[in-house]
């Protein structure tokens, strides 16, 4: 499997945290030396492993803004 390069720009915020420690967290990353787009997964303590996530432009990330604010929840 190829290496993966990353680089955490900002952390923006966690949403929650399992028994294990690990952080399910919002950031800017820039991967492989891209640009930078937000990201949701989650991470082990020391940012030095990760599980699965999503990665979000800003246009996607205000779109999924706008979902979540016109739901009933």
């Amino acid at each position: 499997m190829a290496d993966i390069k990353y680089e955490i720009e900002k952390e923006l915020g966690s949403i929650s945290e399992s028994a294990k420690g690990w952080k399910k967290e919002l950031n800017l990353i820039s991967w492989n030396g891209r640009d930078a787009k937000y990201d949701l997964r989650e991470w082990a303590p020391e940012h030095d492993k990760m599980g699965k996530g999503i990665t979000l432009t800003v246009d996607e990330l205000k779109a999924l803004k706008e979902l979540l604010n016109n739901m009933d929840i």
